[in-house]
């Protein structure tokens, strides 16, 4: 196979592609429905077609020759550097990666190990960089879930995206991945495919019809109040252009040619309305997007940020328009190792608000689970330290998960978050129109602390607010906050209800803001003077978060930091709250505790009133316990001392001695506990080690699994080249019975491998005397010297011929002639058997013709 490396002479550029092409890809079960298609696209359908397999790299494809059985169309191999060219179709050889760029195809040698290849993705993302709406990807049977990522891409290139019927596929894995992405347009039969994308990329085109009928604008009205009213959001500032593509899309996929077609089949369809405002989203992401500004932004920029601020601060980052969330895992990631790197290590956390207009991307981002594709996309290092991986799907772990709220947002007329270290808008901006725009890139300088980051999309930049933002370098679109205080002013809200053209007035801006203010302020107040002192623990008594001030009512165990309650209670405490949290959490309501004393540091004396309850609302909470603390006055009995009645204080005596026995037991019970922490630790160690033995059966069963589909695909092509072979097989027996001529054929030690019929009358054979000698076999001719003249000829490779004649009289013209294999190896022998007889009783006749006339002849000239 040629590769660019192995060639260095010019290749002549090719002009721009503009026609249509057409991306199949499939795996084990591929072929029956690449047939089907191929045999109903048209010979001039102006389209040209790329079939990309897994193939067995051990061997050299049979796929080429097999499918052009299928059509009259031309199809070829690709080589390196050939032209791509319309009505054509090429296939992919063995062993090779594929890309397109300036119309010519590039082969590459594949970087992953065998079983590690996605040679489908790789093709149908080069081709959607390289073609955008004129780019077709259709997905058929296989095992995995190869073509996913790549149809994401060219669906988010505007191109059309299609996938076989799951029911119809040998093995429906690739099909039920890229309709579980929702990446996929149209879901159909193979051999219905063809027309429906010819029909889709030859449509009329609507880009002009607005600008130029009033029937167009109006109904163009029509639909963006339908998609207003029905999901609450207005498209009034998304570009023109943007909003006419998608709504082309959808009627092109319903073949309708006019929008006037199509707002009655939105008023009548509301699950339309939801599958175009999906469309309108463009809700295509990827983890890592643009990998230089991810490296630059751990090795540079989040250093520089983390360098300038004292060590424990949290830093809060907002994603907005997130998607399905893998903006804003990459940044949690790339955070946590800049953190991780910092020697001596550092304590810093990250809360990152990651939003979208579309609820199930939400919904999606929140499981955080993606498919096992992502492989591509995220280092092998980080999917082992970030995610769990099972049978479907990568998970992200808790410890990045647990930095991310996901909620449902409208940028445009929802509030922004505020007082942000990091902001990344990716590839949101160039969708909008300018005047929007104008809006938005203040708001995010507004939304950012001093010396903030800024992160655009590789199409976005801040435009005309230069002097708010300073880039931090020229390849990349990162930027950090200035101050302007000439420039700068409050946020301009955009409220849901109200028009995108008409926002509020500056004034009212700030009334809004200050009111907030005012209320925020106002609830801090009220929390930090009436609130009580409270904590909130787990069913084991760990505090997990403590509000106001509780030192009066709780202080550190000495040695080892211990956060559990019933080690940090003051004395005179610590009894009662076990049974009062233990009550609490056996009655589930609240219970209460008046009237104890408790020693403070000093020594004095405090009236002390305690409530515990369990709680079951909110959901995040259920099964916790809240405690709150309250000072009290101490009656007048308790504030003098002990009793002096000998009996009461035998009891407190009593009591004490109950208390440290009480105590004891508390402290064995948390050593045991410590202990079983212990061996849990040790089983989460062993669970590890199983995991990662899990792991690998899963790397091996995976590389298995793309074993068996190159095997099942190589199967296939064999199979097909046994039926060919038989049916070869079926004609030259038919050819030889119909020739009549007795056929015998020998290997090199004279072996008899074929026979025909008519050869049964010479020689006594049955069919179970294939692979035997010849001179076994009993025959009717008087011609002993046959074997070693068979073996003259396999010598000399000089055919033989000999009248024979049989015991029974008959005659036979023998030739031996050498056996010749296609790729012209000599291997036995060939003797044909004419039969001769009529011509030798002829011949016969003729002499005695011949010699009776020539004795009449001798007798007339002795009379004379």
């Amino acid at each position: 196979m040629t590769r660019s490396k192995h060639s260095n002479a010019s290749v002549p550029e090719v002009a721009t592609i503009v026609f249509p092409v057409v991306a199949i890809g499939a795996s084990a079960g591929g072929l029956d429905p690449i047939v089907a298609f191929l045999a109903n696209v048209p010979q001039e359908s102006g389209i040209a077609y790329v079939v990309i397999q897994h193939l067995d790299p051990t061997q050299k494809a049979m796929l080429p020759e097999l499918l052009q059985r299928a059509t009259s169309i031309p199809v070829t191999e690709i080589t390196h550097q050939a032209e791509l060219r319309p009505n054509h179709i090429y296939v992919i050889p063995s062993n090779a990666d594929l890309g397109l760029s300036k119309g010519r195809f590039v082969l590459s040698e594949p970087v992953q190990l065998r079983g590690h290849r996605l040679p489908i993705n790789t093709f149908f993302e080069s081709l959607a960089s390289e073609l955008g709406e004129l780019a077709v990807g259709v997905i058929f049977s296989g095992m995995g879930n190869d073509g996913t990522r790549g149809l994401q891409a060219i669906k988010q290139a505007g191109g059309l995206t299609l996938a076989q019927h799951p029911d119809t596929a040998k093995f429906d894995m690739m099909p039920q991945s890229a309709i579980a992405a929702e990446v996929v347009d149209l879901v159909d039969f193979p051999d219905k495919m063809p027309d429906k994308i010819i029909t889709y990329l030859f449509r009329s085109s609507f880009l002009s019809l607005p600008g130029h009928e009033p029937n167009g604008r109006n109904s163009l009205q029509e639909i963006v109040a339908l998609l207003s009213e029905h999901t609450g959001n207005s498209f009034t500032d998304y570009k023109i252009n943007t909003v006419l593509r998608r709504i082309e899309r959808r009627m092109s996929l319903y073949q309708m040619t006019s929008m006037e077609e199509y707002v009655p089949y939105l008023r009548a369809n509301p699950g339309e309305i939801d599958l175009l405002f999906k469309e309108l989203l463009i809700g295509v992401t990827s983890f890592f997007r643009d990998p230089k500004v991810w490296e630059y932004l751990k090795m540079v920029a989040l250093p520089q940020l983390l360098a300038a601020h004292p060590e424990g601060r949290a830093f809060k980052a907002w994603v907005p328009a997130c998607s399905t969330g893998e903006e804003a895992y990459s940044l949690a990631m790339v955070f946590h190792e800049v953190v991780a790197s910092i020697n001596p290590p550092s304590k810093y956390s990250l809360q990152i608000f990651a939003t979208d207009l579309s609820a199930d991307a939400i919904d999606r981002a929140r499981q955080g689970r993606f498919p096992h594709s992502i492989s591509s996309d995220v280092s092998a290092e980080r999917l082992e330290r970030f995610f769990l991986r099972d049978k479907n799907d990568y998970h992200v772990k808790k410890e990045i998960r647990n930095t991310i709220i996901f909620a449902q947002q409208n940028i445009i007329s929802d509030p922004p978050f505020t007082k942000l270290d990091i902001l990344c808008c990716r590839n949101l901006l160039i969708y909008l129109n300018a005047k929007l725009q104008q809006r938005l890139i203040p708001l995010f300088h507004y939304a950012l602390n001093r010396d903030g980051i800024l992160l655009l999309g590789s199409a976005d930049t801040p435009g005309h607010f230069s002097d708010l933002f300073s880039p931090l370098t020229t390849s990349t679109r990162l930027y950090r906050r200035l101050d302007n205080l000439a420039r700068q002013r409050l946020p301009t809200y955009f409220p849901t209800k109200v028009s995108l053209a008409s926002p509020p007035t500056p004034s009212d801006t700030r009334e809004v803001s200050m009111t907030g203010k005012i209320q925020s302020h106002v609830e801090q107040l009220l929390l930090q003077k009436y609130s009580p002192a409270a904590a909130l623990l787990n069913q084991d008594g760990d505090i997990l978060y403590i509000n106001g001030r509780t030192g009066v009512f709780l202080e550190p165990a000495a040695g080892k930091a211990n956060w559990n309650i019933h080690a940090m209670a003051r004395e005179g405490l610590r009894y009662e709250l076990a049974g009062l949290i233990k009550e609490a959490l056996q009655s589930e309501r609240v219970v209460r505790l008046k009237g104890l004393v408790v020693k403070d540091h000093l020594g004095q004396s405090l009236g002390v009133d305690l409530s515990a309850e369990a709680l079951s609302q909110p959901e995040s909470l259920r099964g916790m316990v809240f405690v709150t603390f309250s000072s009290v006055p101490l009656v007048a009995e308790a504030r003098r001392g002990r009793s002096p009645n000998p009996k009461v204080l035998e009891l407190e005596q009593q009591l004490i001695q109950a208390r440290n026995e009480i105590q004891a037991v508390r402290d064995e019970m948390q050593t045991s506990r410590e202990e079983l922490k212990s061996a849990n630790e040790e089983l989460q160690s062993t669970n590890e080690e199983l995991q990662s033995a899990n792991e690998e059966l899963t790397t091996s069963k995976e590389e298995m699994q793309s074993l068996n589909e190159e095997l099942y695909t190589v199967n296939a092509e064999l199979q097909s080249k046994v039926d060919d072979l038989s049916l070869v097989n079926s004609d030259m027996k038919n050819l030889l019975n119909s020739t009549d001529i007795a056929t015998i054929f020998l290997d090199s030690d004279l072996r008899i491998r074929r026979f025909t019929a008519p050869a049964t009358q010479i020689y006594k054979l049955i069919q179970t005397d294939l692979r035997r000698p010849l001179s076994d076999i009993v025959n009717d001719l008087a011609y002993p010297n046959l074997e070693a003249d068979a073996l003259e000829v396999i010598r000399s490779l000089v055919f033989c011929e000999r009248q024979v004649q049989t015991k029974n009289g008959r005659w036979y013209n023998v030739r031996i002639m050498p056996y010749r294999t296609v790729e012209n190896v000599i291997d036995g022998v060939v003797v044909t058997f004419i039969n001769i007889t009529e011509s030798k009783v002829l011949e016969a006749q003729l002499r005695q013709i011949q010699s009776g006339a020539a004795a009449a002849g001798n007798s007339g000239e002795n009379v004379s």
